[in-house]
Protein backbone atom coordinates (compact mmCIF):
# COMPACT_ATOMS: atom_id res chain seq x y z
CA UNK A 1 0.00 0.00 0.00
CA UNK A 2 2.71 2.47 0.84
CA UNK A 3 4.90 1.93 -2.57
CA UNK A 4 0.85 2.14 -4.33
CA UNK A 5 0.93 5.63 -2.48
CA UNK A 6 4.77 6.80 -2.90
CA UNK A 7 3.92 5.58 -6.89
CA UNK A 8 0.40 8.26 -6.67
CA UNK A 9 2.92 11.13 -5.11
CA UNK A 10 5.39 10.89 -7.84
CA UNK A 11 2.95 11.07 -10.68
CA UNK A 12 1.20 13.57 -9.60
CA UNK A 13 4.28 16.03 -8.95
CA UNK A 14 5.19 14.68 -12.64
CA UNK A 15 1.95 16.30 -13.68
CA UNK A 16 2.14 19.07 -11.68
CA UNK A 17 5.45 19.94 -12.83
CA UNK A 18 4.54 19.22 -16.56
CA UNK A 19 1.95 21.57 -16.60
CA UNK A 20 3.33 24.54 -15.28
CA UNK A 21 6.28 23.76 -18.20
CA UNK A 22 3.87 24.23 -20.17
CA UNK A 23 1.84 27.13 -18.94
CA UNK A 24 5.55 28.89 -18.34
CA UNK A 25 6.57 27.89 -22.19
CA UNK A 26 3.42 29.07 -23.47
CA UNK A 27 3.42 32.38 -21.47
CA UNK A 28 7.21 33.20 -22.71
CA UNK A 29 6.78 32.32 -26.43
CA UNK A 30 3.92 35.08 -26.65
CA UNK A 31 6.39 37.73 -25.68
CA UNK A 32 7.11 40.15 -27.92
CA UNK A 33 11.53 40.68 -27.90
CA UNK A 34 11.77 44.06 -28.20
CA UNK A 35 14.96 44.14 -30.41
CA UNK A 36 16.91 44.77 -33.18
CA UNK A 37 20.05 43.41 -34.25
CA UNK A 38 21.81 43.02 -37.54
CA UNK A 39 25.64 42.56 -38.80
CA UNK A 40 27.18 43.54 -41.82
CA UNK A 41 30.06 40.84 -42.40
CA UNK A 42 33.67 42.57 -43.62
CA UNK A 43 34.72 40.65 -46.57
CA UNK A 44 38.37 39.13 -46.22
CA UNK A 45 38.50 40.55 -42.91
CA UNK A 46 39.57 43.42 -44.57
CA UNK A 47 37.31 46.96 -43.51
CA UNK A 48 37.88 49.78 -46.67
CA UNK A 49 36.79 53.24 -45.71
CA UNK A 50 34.20 52.83 -49.18
CA UNK A 51 32.94 50.30 -47.24
CA UNK A 52 30.08 51.86 -45.13
CA UNK A 53 27.56 49.40 -43.85
CA UNK A 54 24.10 50.89 -43.19
CA UNK A 55 21.29 49.33 -40.54
CA UNK A 56 17.03 50.38 -40.86
CA UNK A 57 14.97 49.54 -38.03
CA UNK A 58 11.37 50.50 -37.45
CA UNK A 59 10.08 52.10 -34.37
CA UNK A 60 6.25 52.59 -33.16
CA UNK A 61 6.54 53.17 -29.97
CA UNK A 62 7.80 56.60 -29.19
CA UNK A 63 7.19 57.19 -25.82
CA UNK A 64 9.87 54.20 -24.68
CA UNK A 65 13.41 54.71 -24.08
CA UNK A 66 16.23 52.62 -26.22
CA UNK A 67 19.44 51.25 -26.07
CA UNK A 68 21.53 51.45 -29.47
CA UNK A 69 24.71 49.39 -29.27
CA UNK A 70 27.71 48.82 -31.93
CA UNK A 71 28.34 45.29 -32.17
CA UNK A 72 31.95 44.39 -33.45
CA UNK A 73 34.20 41.55 -33.81
CA UNK A 74 37.75 41.19 -34.33
CA UNK A 75 40.39 38.35 -34.51
CA UNK A 76 43.25 38.81 -31.94
CA UNK A 77 45.37 39.90 -34.53
CA UNK A 78 43.84 43.52 -34.77
CA UNK A 79 46.41 46.07 -34.42
CA UNK A 80 45.00 48.61 -32.18
CA UNK A 81 43.35 48.54 -28.58
CA UNK A 82 40.81 50.91 -30.13
CA UNK A 83 38.71 51.53 -33.32
CA UNK A 84 37.28 55.34 -33.98
CA UNK A 85 34.07 55.20 -35.93
CA UNK A 86 31.68 57.96 -37.37
CA UNK A 87 28.36 56.64 -36.84
CA UNK A 88 25.40 58.06 -38.56
CA UNK A 89 22.21 58.43 -37.84
CA UNK A 90 18.62 59.16 -39.91
CA UNK A 91 15.13 59.70 -38.62
CA UNK A 92 11.69 60.16 -40.79
CA UNK A 93 11.76 63.60 -42.17
CA UNK A 94 15.30 64.62 -41.00
CA UNK A 95 18.83 64.56 -42.20
CA UNK A 96 21.66 62.47 -41.06
CA UNK A 97 23.55 63.42 -38.24
CA UNK A 98 27.12 62.00 -37.37
CA UNK A 99 28.87 61.40 -34.21
CA UNK A 100 32.74 59.83 -33.67
CA UNK A 101 33.02 57.58 -31.46
CA UNK A 102 36.18 55.88 -30.08
CA UNK A 103 35.44 52.34 -28.36
CA UNK A 104 37.97 50.91 -26.35
CA UNK A 105 38.94 47.16 -27.88
CA UNK A 106 41.76 46.38 -25.14
CA UNK A 107 43.82 47.70 -22.24
CA UNK A 108 47.17 46.63 -20.78
CA UNK A 109 46.19 45.24 -17.65
CA UNK A 110 43.31 42.49 -18.99
CA UNK A 111 43.71 41.94 -22.15
CA UNK A 112 40.66 41.91 -24.84
CA UNK A 113 37.38 43.65 -24.19
CA UNK A 114 34.33 41.45 -24.58
CA UNK A 115 33.84 38.24 -25.21
CA UNK A 116 35.83 35.96 -27.10
CA UNK A 117 36.27 32.19 -28.21
CA UNK A 118 39.45 30.89 -29.02
CA UNK A 119 40.97 33.89 -31.59
CA UNK A 120 37.58 35.89 -32.29
CA UNK A 121 36.03 38.77 -30.00
CA UNK A 122 32.61 40.70 -29.77
CA UNK A 123 32.64 44.24 -28.06
CA UNK A 124 29.12 45.93 -27.70
CA UNK A 125 29.31 49.25 -26.83
CA UNK A 126 26.56 51.87 -26.09
CA UNK A 127 27.09 54.59 -28.37
CA UNK A 128 25.95 57.24 -26.21
CA UNK A 129 25.97 57.92 -22.55
CA UNK A 130 22.24 57.01 -21.48
CA UNK A 131 19.01 55.92 -23.52
CA UNK A 132 17.76 57.28 -26.68
CA UNK A 133 14.29 58.56 -27.27
CA UNK A 134 13.13 58.16 -31.30
CA UNK A 135 10.77 61.28 -31.14
CA UNK A 136 8.80 60.19 -34.81
CA UNK A 137 7.45 57.11 -35.97
CA UNK A 138 8.57 55.38 -38.70
CA UNK A 139 12.10 54.21 -40.25
CA UNK A 140 15.86 54.86 -38.87
CA UNK A 141 18.90 54.48 -40.44
CA UNK A 142 22.65 53.75 -39.06
CA UNK A 143 25.53 54.15 -40.80
CA UNK A 144 28.71 52.62 -39.14
CA UNK A 145 32.24 54.04 -41.24
CA UNK A 146 35.90 53.63 -39.84
CA UNK A 147 37.99 56.59 -39.16
CA UNK A 148 41.09 55.02 -38.17
CA UNK A 149 44.34 55.55 -39.80
CA UNK A 150 44.92 52.59 -41.65
CA UNK A 151 42.62 51.76 -44.90
CA UNK A 152 42.20 48.73 -45.44
CA UNK A 153 41.55 48.09 -41.34
CA UNK A 154 42.21 44.40 -40.77
CA UNK A 155 40.96 41.47 -39.28
CA UNK A 156 38.21 43.10 -38.75
CA UNK A 157 35.52 40.46 -38.84
CA UNK A 158 32.11 42.03 -38.61
CA UNK A 159 30.13 45.20 -37.75
CA UNK A 160 26.24 45.99 -36.56
CA UNK A 161 24.05 47.86 -34.82
CA UNK A 162 21.46 46.39 -31.59
CA UNK A 163 18.98 48.15 -30.22
CA UNK A 164 16.94 47.44 -27.26
CA UNK A 165 14.05 48.64 -25.72
CA UNK A 166 14.06 49.40 -22.03
CA UNK A 167 11.47 47.39 -19.97
CA UNK A 168 9.85 49.76 -17.63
Amino acid sequence: MLMETDYFCKKNRLKKFLFILLVSVSFFSCIKINLFEKQAALPAQRWYYSNVPTFTFHIDDTTSLYNVYIVLRHTDLYNYNNIWLRIGSDSPSDSMHYQNINIPLANDSKGWSGTGMDDIYEVRQNISAGPLSFKKPGDYTFSIAQIMRENPLMYILNIGIRVDKIKM
